[in-house]
Protein backbone atom coordinates (compact mmCIF):
# COMPACT_ATOMS: atom_id res chain seq x y z
CA UNK A 1 0.00 0.00 0.00
CA UNK A 2 1.04 3.28 -0.75
CA UNK A 3 0.01 4.96 2.38
CA UNK A 4 1.90 2.28 4.28
CA UNK A 5 4.99 2.66 1.97
CA UNK A 6 4.93 6.32 2.54
CA UNK A 7 4.80 7.00 6.27
CA UNK A 8 8.01 4.31 6.20
CA UNK A 9 9.93 6.49 3.63
CA UNK A 10 8.63 9.86 4.79
CA UNK A 11 6.01 9.95 7.55
CA UNK A 12 8.82 12.20 9.43
CA UNK A 13 9.70 14.19 6.52
CA UNK A 14 6.44 16.00 5.27
CA UNK A 15 5.43 18.82 6.68
CA UNK A 16 2.84 21.19 8.30
CA UNK A 17 0.11 22.70 6.73
CA UNK A 18 -0.11 26.58 7.23
CA UNK A 19 2.92 27.29 9.50
CA UNK A 20 5.55 28.28 7.38
CA UNK A 21 5.98 32.07 7.53
CA UNK A 22 4.56 32.24 11.51
CA UNK A 23 5.16 31.97 14.80
CA UNK A 24 2.81 31.83 18.25
CA UNK A 25 3.21 35.37 18.72
CA UNK A 26 -0.01 35.47 17.24
CA UNK A 27 -2.92 38.19 17.98
CA UNK A 28 -5.25 35.98 16.39
CA UNK A 29 -7.53 35.13 19.05
CA UNK A 30 -8.87 32.14 17.46
CA UNK A 31 -5.48 30.00 18.15
CA UNK A 32 -5.96 30.58 22.06
CA UNK A 33 -9.63 28.57 21.81
CA UNK A 34 -9.73 25.07 23.00
CA UNK A 35 -10.88 22.69 20.88
CA UNK A 36 -14.06 22.22 22.65
CA UNK A 37 -14.46 25.94 21.61
CA UNK A 38 -13.45 25.31 17.59
CA UNK A 39 -16.50 24.31 15.89
CA UNK A 40 -16.46 22.57 12.15
CA UNK A 41 -15.99 25.34 9.60
CA UNK A 42 -19.04 25.65 7.83
CA UNK A 43 -18.57 26.54 4.27
CA UNK A 44 -20.67 30.17 3.56
CA UNK A 45 -21.36 31.98 -0.25
CA UNK A 46 -19.05 34.43 0.37
CA UNK A 47 -15.78 32.16 0.97
CA UNK A 48 -17.34 30.01 -2.13
CA UNK A 49 -16.96 32.99 -4.35
CA UNK A 50 -13.86 33.98 -2.96
CA UNK A 51 -12.40 31.27 -3.86
CA UNK A 52 -13.31 30.78 -7.79
CA UNK A 53 -11.53 33.99 -7.74
CA UNK A 54 -8.35 32.73 -5.98
CA UNK A 55 -5.64 31.15 -8.76
CA UNK A 56 -5.33 28.16 -6.04
CA UNK A 57 -1.20 26.73 -6.12
CA UNK A 58 -0.40 23.75 -4.52
CA UNK A 59 3.23 23.27 -3.80
CA UNK A 60 3.24 19.56 -3.30
CA UNK A 61 1.34 15.96 -3.92
CA UNK A 62 2.72 12.61 -4.18
CA UNK A 63 -0.16 11.33 -6.55
CA UNK A 64 2.75 10.10 -9.10
CA UNK A 65 4.02 8.06 -6.53
CA UNK A 66 0.85 6.71 -5.56
CA UNK A 67 0.22 5.85 -8.87
CA UNK A 68 3.55 3.85 -9.11
CA UNK A 69 2.26 1.97 -6.24
CA UNK A 70 -0.60 1.10 -7.18
CA UNK A 71 -0.85 0.41 -10.73
CA UNK A 72 3.23 0.04 -11.44
CA UNK A 73 3.23 3.23 -14.21
CA UNK A 74 -0.07 2.29 -15.90
CA UNK A 75 -2.80 4.73 -16.51
CA UNK A 76 -4.85 1.44 -18.00
CA UNK A 77 -5.82 0.16 -14.22
CA UNK A 78 -6.70 3.62 -12.70
CA UNK A 79 -8.91 6.63 -14.46
CA UNK A 80 -8.32 9.96 -12.48
CA UNK A 81 -10.90 11.43 -14.29
CA UNK A 82 -13.18 9.17 -12.05
CA UNK A 83 -13.48 8.98 -7.89
CA UNK A 84 -10.04 7.27 -6.71
CA UNK A 85 -11.03 6.94 -3.56
CA UNK A 86 -7.48 4.89 -2.41
CA UNK A 87 -6.45 8.34 -3.09
CA UNK A 88 -6.38 11.89 -1.80
CA UNK A 89 -6.25 12.92 -5.33
CA UNK A 90 -8.28 12.79 -8.55
CA UNK A 91 -9.47 14.80 -10.85
CA UNK A 92 -13.28 15.27 -10.13
CA UNK A 93 -11.97 16.37 -5.95
CA UNK A 94 -8.98 18.89 -7.76
CA UNK A 95 -11.92 20.87 -9.42
CA UNK A 96 -14.15 20.60 -6.55
CA UNK A 97 -10.91 21.94 -4.36
CA UNK A 98 -10.59 24.94 -7.60
CA UNK A 99 -6.90 23.77 -7.80
CA UNK A 100 -5.79 26.13 -10.37
CA UNK A 101 -1.74 24.64 -10.73
CA UNK A 102 -0.15 22.13 -8.92
CA UNK A 103 3.79 21.13 -8.55
CA UNK A 104 3.89 17.55 -9.08
CA UNK A 105 6.23 15.54 -7.15
CA UNK A 106 8.89 13.21 -8.56
CA UNK A 107 9.60 11.27 -5.63
CA UNK A 108 11.95 8.20 -4.80
CA UNK A 109 13.13 6.82 -1.73
CA UNK A 110 16.52 8.17 -0.70
CA UNK A 111 17.66 4.56 0.21
CA UNK A 112 17.41 3.85 -3.74
CA UNK A 113 20.95 5.48 -4.37
CA UNK A 114 22.95 2.95 -2.43
CA UNK A 115 21.49 0.90 -5.07
CA UNK A 116 22.10 3.01 -7.68
CA UNK A 117 18.33 3.14 -8.90
CA UNK A 118 17.74 6.76 -7.56
CA UNK A 119 18.32 8.21 -11.43
CA UNK A 120 16.58 5.72 -13.19
CA UNK A 121 13.64 5.99 -10.89
CA UNK A 122 13.22 9.47 -11.33
CA UNK A 123 13.53 9.43 -14.63
CA UNK A 124 10.77 6.90 -14.96
CA UNK A 125 8.35 9.91 -12.24
CA UNK A 126 9.33 12.44 -14.38
CA UNK A 127 7.95 10.53 -17.43
CA UNK A 128 5.02 9.32 -15.72
CA UNK A 129 3.44 12.76 -15.18
CA UNK A 130 4.29 13.79 -18.09
CA UNK A 131 2.28 10.89 -19.38
CA UNK A 132 -0.66 12.08 -17.16
CA UNK A 133 -0.64 14.99 -18.52
CA UNK A 134 -0.95 14.16 -22.05
CA UNK A 135 -3.33 11.33 -21.04
CA UNK A 136 -5.88 14.40 -19.77
CA UNK A 137 -5.23 17.09 -21.90
CA UNK A 138 -8.45 19.04 -21.26
CA UNK A 139 -7.60 18.88 -17.56
CA UNK A 140 -3.49 19.70 -17.48
CA UNK A 141 -1.17 21.43 -19.21
CA UNK A 142 2.76 21.24 -18.56
CA UNK A 143 4.09 24.93 -17.43
CA UNK A 144 7.48 26.44 -18.61
CA UNK A 145 7.24 29.45 -17.26
CA UNK A 146 5.54 31.60 -14.45
CA UNK A 147 3.57 33.56 -16.79
CA UNK A 148 1.89 30.26 -18.50
CA UNK A 149 0.70 29.38 -14.30
CA UNK A 150 -1.99 32.37 -14.95
CA UNK A 151 -2.45 31.52 -19.00
CA UNK A 152 -3.09 28.16 -18.18
CA UNK A 153 -5.48 28.42 -15.59
CA UNK A 154 -7.26 30.98 -17.78
CA UNK A 155 -7.86 28.60 -20.07
CA UNK A 156 -9.48 26.54 -17.26
CA UNK A 157 -7.00 23.97 -16.69
CA UNK A 158 -4.47 22.97 -13.72
CA UNK A 159 -1.22 24.80 -14.55
CA UNK A 160 1.28 21.46 -13.98
CA UNK A 161 4.58 21.87 -12.77
CA UNK A 162 7.33 19.32 -11.02
CA UNK A 163 8.76 19.27 -7.33
CA UNK A 164 11.66 17.10 -7.61
CA UNK A 165 11.90 15.65 -3.53
CA UNK A 166 15.50 15.05 -2.83
CA UNK A 167 19.04 15.65 -4.09
CA UNK A 168 19.87 12.19 -4.26
CA UNK A 169 18.21 12.07 -7.34
CA UNK A 170 20.76 13.95 -9.29
CA UNK A 171 23.60 11.01 -8.19
CA UNK A 172 25.88 14.34 -7.35
CA UNK A 173 25.66 15.78 -11.03
CA UNK A 174 25.27 18.82 -11.83
CA UNK A 175 24.76 18.00 -15.43
CA UNK A 176 21.06 15.84 -14.38
CA UNK A 177 20.45 18.97 -12.36
CA UNK A 178 20.45 20.73 -15.67
CA UNK A 179 18.15 18.10 -17.59
CA UNK A 180 15.62 18.11 -15.34
CA UNK A 181 14.85 21.02 -15.27
CA UNK A 182 14.29 21.43 -19.22
CA UNK A 183 11.76 18.28 -18.21
CA UNK A 184 9.53 20.56 -16.62
CA UNK A 185 11.37 20.58 -13.05
CA UNK A 186 11.03 23.71 -11.01
CA UNK A 187 12.08 23.32 -8.14
CA UNK A 188 14.37 20.55 -6.16
CA UNK A 189 14.11 20.01 -2.73
CA UNK A 190 17.56 19.34 -1.54
CA UNK A 191 17.46 16.56 0.81
CA UNK A 192 14.44 13.87 1.40
CA UNK A 193 14.81 12.32 5.31
CA UNK A 194 18.76 11.03 4.67
CA UNK A 195 21.60 13.36 4.56
CA UNK A 196 23.86 13.65 1.19
CA UNK A 197 27.46 14.17 0.80
CA UNK A 198 26.63 17.46 0.17
CA UNK A 199 23.46 18.80 2.11
CA UNK A 200 22.40 17.73 5.37
CA UNK A 201 18.79 16.51 6.25
CA UNK A 202 16.91 17.50 9.05
CA UNK A 203 15.98 13.62 10.59
CA UNK A 204 19.76 12.12 9.93
CA UNK A 205 23.46 12.56 11.01
CA UNK A 206 25.07 15.98 9.82
CA UNK A 207 27.89 15.19 7.35
CA UNK A 208 28.39 18.86 6.00
CA UNK A 209 26.95 21.18 8.94
CA UNK A 210 24.73 22.30 5.89
CA UNK A 211 26.19 22.18 2.67
CA UNK A 212 29.24 21.52 1.22
CA UNK A 213 30.65 24.11 -0.77
CA UNK A 214 29.85 21.52 -3.96
CA UNK A 215 26.31 21.87 -2.20
CA UNK A 216 27.00 25.43 -2.37
CA UNK A 217 27.30 24.97 -6.05
CA UNK A 218 24.00 23.18 -6.64
CA UNK A 219 22.06 26.23 -4.89
CA UNK A 220 24.03 28.63 -7.62
CA UNK A 221 23.31 26.58 -10.76
CA UNK A 222 19.61 25.75 -9.71
CA UNK A 223 19.31 29.91 -9.67
CA UNK A 224 21.04 29.94 -12.97
CA UNK A 225 18.02 27.97 -14.32
CA UNK A 226 15.52 29.22 -12.46
CA UNK A 227 14.86 26.70 -10.48
CA UNK A 228 13.69 27.26 -7.12
CA UNK A 229 15.48 26.03 -4.02
CA UNK A 230 13.60 23.65 -1.63
CA UNK A 231 14.69 23.75 2.28
CA UNK A 232 12.14 21.33 3.00
CA UNK A 233 13.25 18.27 4.88
CA UNK A 234 16.73 20.01 5.24
CA UNK A 235 18.62 20.50 8.32
CA UNK A 236 18.43 24.32 10.33
CA UNK A 237 22.16 24.82 8.94
CA UNK A 238 21.37 23.87 5.35
CA UNK A 239 18.58 26.39 5.69
CA UNK A 240 20.51 28.62 6.61
CA UNK A 241 23.26 27.99 4.21
CA UNK A 242 20.84 28.19 1.12
CA UNK A 243 19.12 31.65 1.79
CA UNK A 244 22.50 32.54 2.56
CA UNK A 245 23.83 31.48 -0.66
CA UNK A 246 20.27 31.80 -3.14
CA UNK A 247 19.76 35.01 -5.17
CA UNK A 248 16.38 34.02 -6.28
CA UNK A 249 13.41 33.23 -3.32
CA UNK A 250 13.69 30.01 -1.61
CA UNK A 251 10.94 28.23 -1.13
CA UNK A 252 9.41 25.46 1.46
CA UNK A 253 7.14 23.20 -0.66
CA UNK A 254 5.71 21.70 2.40
CA UNK A 255 7.10 22.84 5.75
CA UNK A 256 5.47 24.47 8.95
CA UNK A 257 6.45 26.41 12.21
CA UNK A 258 8.47 24.88 14.82
CA UNK A 259 7.54 27.34 17.59
CA UNK A 260 4.46 25.87 16.89
CA UNK A 261 4.85 21.87 16.99
CA UNK A 262 8.49 20.91 17.44
CA UNK A 263 9.55 18.25 14.88
CA UNK A 264 12.97 19.15 13.64
CA UNK A 265 10.65 18.81 9.82
CA UNK A 266 9.25 22.45 11.02
CA UNK A 267 10.91 25.78 10.38
CA UNK A 268 12.22 27.92 13.76
CA UNK A 269 11.17 31.10 13.60
CA UNK A 270 14.91 32.48 12.93
CA UNK A 271 14.84 30.78 9.67
CA UNK A 272 11.11 32.20 9.04
CA UNK A 273 12.85 36.03 9.45
CA UNK A 274 15.35 35.11 7.15
CA UNK A 275 13.28 33.70 4.26
CA UNK A 276 11.12 36.92 5.04
CA UNK A 277 14.07 39.08 4.30
CA UNK A 278 14.87 36.46 0.98
CA UNK A 279 11.13 36.66 -0.33
CA UNK A 280 10.74 32.94 -0.34
CA UNK A 281 7.29 30.94 0.44
CA UNK A 282 6.11 28.69 2.95
CA UNK A 283 4.27 26.27 1.91
CA UNK A 284 1.78 24.43 4.41
CA UNK A 285 1.83 20.68 4.89
CA UNK A 286 -1.36 19.12 6.35
CA UNK A 287 0.00 15.97 7.66
CA UNK A 288 -1.37 15.17 11.02
CA UNK A 289 2.08 14.63 12.30
CA UNK A 290 3.20 18.24 12.25
CA UNK A 291 0.22 19.64 12.93
CA UNK A 292 -0.97 18.71 15.94
CA UNK A 293 1.69 19.74 18.54
CA UNK A 294 1.28 16.15 20.48
CA UNK A 295 1.36 14.27 16.98
CA UNK A 296 4.84 16.13 16.34
CA UNK A 297 6.13 14.74 19.57
CA UNK A 298 5.10 11.17 18.75
CA UNK A 299 6.53 11.61 14.90
CA UNK A 300 9.77 13.28 15.86
CA UNK A 301 11.00 10.23 17.16
CA UNK A 302 9.75 8.02 14.22
CA UNK A 303 12.86 7.90 12.03
CA UNK A 304 15.53 7.65 14.68
CA UNK A 305 13.16 4.62 16.26
CA UNK A 306 12.59 2.93 12.85
CA UNK A 307 16.31 2.84 12.15
CA UNK A 308 17.69 1.49 15.83
CA UNK A 309 15.30 -1.16 15.34
CA UNK A 310 16.75 -2.00 11.73
CA UNK A 311 19.83 -2.65 13.31
CA UNK A 312 18.23 -4.38 16.27
CA UNK A 313 16.47 -6.82 14.16
CA UNK A 314 18.14 -7.54 10.81
CA UNK A 315 15.41 -10.94 10.56
CA UNK A 316 12.02 -8.85 8.81
CA UNK A 317 9.84 -10.82 10.25
CA UNK A 318 11.17 -9.66 13.92
CA UNK A 319 11.19 -6.18 12.35
CA UNK A 320 7.93 -6.03 11.37
CA UNK A 321 6.67 -7.57 14.73
CA UNK A 322 8.83 -5.04 16.84
CA UNK A 323 7.72 -2.15 14.44
CA UNK A 324 4.00 -2.79 14.73
CA UNK A 325 4.11 -3.10 18.65
CA UNK A 326 6.30 0.06 18.56
CA UNK A 327 3.42 2.12 16.21
CA UNK A 328 1.04 1.11 18.00
CA UNK A 329 2.42 2.72 21.44
CA UNK A 330 3.02 5.92 20.04
CA UNK A 331 -0.04 6.91 18.35
CA UNK A 332 -0.95 10.09 16.72
CA UNK A 333 -3.60 12.41 17.10
CA UNK A 334 -5.69 13.31 14.00
CA UNK A 335 -6.91 17.11 14.78
CA UNK A 336 -8.64 18.71 12.58
CA UNK A 337 -8.28 22.40 9.97
CA UNK A 338 -8.19 24.53 13.61
CA UNK A 339 -4.82 23.14 14.00
CA UNK A 340 -3.37 23.36 10.61
CA UNK A 341 -5.05 27.45 10.60
CA UNK A 342 -3.21 27.95 13.80
CA UNK A 343 -0.20 27.73 11.81
CA UNK A 344 -0.39 30.78 10.11
CA UNK A 345 0.54 33.54 12.48
CA UNK A 346 2.83 36.05 11.97
CA UNK A 347 6.51 36.23 12.02
CA UNK A 348 7.36 36.26 7.86
CA UNK A 349 4.07 37.73 7.26
CA UNK A 350 0.96 37.18 4.84
CA UNK A 351 3.28 37.71 1.84
CA UNK A 352 5.53 34.68 2.36
CA UNK A 353 3.05 31.61 2.76
CA UNK A 354 1.42 29.17 0.80
CA UNK A 355 -0.42 25.67 0.60
CA UNK A 356 2.10 22.72 0.08
CA UNK A 357 -0.49 20.03 1.63
CA UNK A 358 1.80 16.30 1.03
CA UNK A 359 -1.29 14.81 -0.28
CA UNK A 360 -1.01 10.96 -1.17
CA UNK A 361 2.59 11.19 0.29
CA UNK A 362 1.02 11.26 4.33
CA UNK A 363 -0.82 8.19 6.30
CA UNK A 364 -3.01 10.96 8.56
CA UNK A 365 -4.78 14.20 7.79
CA UNK A 366 -6.60 16.56 9.86
CA UNK A 367 -10.31 16.21 10.01
CA UNK A 368 -11.54 18.85 6.64
CA UNK A 369 -8.75 18.23 5.23
CA UNK A 370 -8.91 14.59 4.19
CA UNK A 371 -8.29 15.58 0.16
CA UNK A 372 -7.66 17.96 -2.50
CA UNK A 373 -11.82 18.86 -2.47
CA UNK A 374 -11.06 20.39 0.70
CA UNK A 375 -9.16 23.72 -0.43
CA UNK A 376 -12.42 26.09 0.18
CA UNK A 377 -12.69 25.15 3.78
CA UNK A 378 -9.03 27.11 4.36
CA UNK A 379 -10.30 29.93 2.32
CA UNK A 380 -13.33 29.98 4.55
CA UNK A 381 -11.27 29.86 7.95
CA UNK A 382 -8.97 32.48 7.16
CA UNK A 383 -11.98 34.22 6.39
CA UNK A 384 -13.34 33.25 9.62
CA UNK A 385 -9.79 34.51 11.24
CA UNK A 386 -10.27 38.23 10.10
CA UNK A 387 -7.51 37.63 6.65
CA UNK A 388 -8.64 39.94 3.52
CA UNK A 389 -9.42 38.64 0.33
CA UNK A 390 -6.35 40.15 -1.18
CA UNK A 391 -4.44 38.19 1.95
CA UNK A 392 -6.10 34.87 1.12
CA UNK A 393 -5.48 35.49 -2.59
CA UNK A 394 -1.82 35.75 -1.89
CA UNK A 395 -1.54 32.73 0.46
CA UNK A 396 -3.50 30.80 -2.04
CA UNK A 397 -1.04 31.26 -4.82
CA UNK A 398 -0.38 34.52 -5.77
CA UNK A 399 3.01 34.79 -3.45
CA UNK A 400 4.22 31.40 -5.12
CA UNK A 401 3.84 33.08 -8.81
CA UNK A 402 5.84 35.94 -7.11
CA UNK A 403 8.14 34.17 -6.04
CA UNK A 404 8.60 32.03 -9.59
CA UNK A 405 9.21 35.14 -11.68
CA UNK A 406 11.51 36.36 -9.26
CA UNK A 407 13.79 32.87 -9.89
CA UNK A 408 12.75 33.80 -13.24
CA UNK A 409 14.14 37.18 -13.18
CA UNK A 410 17.44 36.55 -11.32
CA UNK A 411 18.36 33.49 -14.17
CA UNK A 412 17.66 35.86 -16.72
CA UNK A 413 20.37 38.22 -14.89
CA UNK A 414 22.78 35.81 -14.28
CA UNK A 415 22.73 34.92 -18.09
CA UNK A 416 23.16 38.53 -19.39
CA UNK A 417 26.14 39.25 -16.95
CA UNK A 418 27.60 35.65 -18.04
CA UNK A 419 27.29 36.56 -21.82
CA UNK A 420 28.76 40.04 -21.03
CA UNK A 421 32.03 38.60 -19.40
CA UNK A 422 32.75 35.95 -22.17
Amino acid sequence: MKLQRCFLFRAISVVILLSPVFSTNADDKTTLKTKAERPPIQLTERAKRLHKQCLVIHGHNDLPWALRENAGLSFDRIDLSKSQTQFHTDLPRLRAGGVGAQFWSAFVPAGLRFRHRAVQATMAQIDLIHRMVKRYPEHFEMVQTADDIEKIHAKGKIASMIGIEGGHSIDNSLGLLRYYYTQGVRYMTLTHSDTLDWADSATDKPKSNGLSPFGEEVVRTMNELGMLVDISHVSVATMKDSLRISKAPVIASHSSAYAIAKHPRNIPDDVLKLVKKNGGVIMVNFFSGFVVPESAKVTSHFLEARREMRKKYPNENDFDKAWSQWRAQHKMKQGTIHHALDHIVKVAGVDHVGLGSDFDGVSMLPKRLQDVSTYPYITQGLLDRGYSEEDIKKIMGENLIRALKEAERVAAEIRKTADSSE
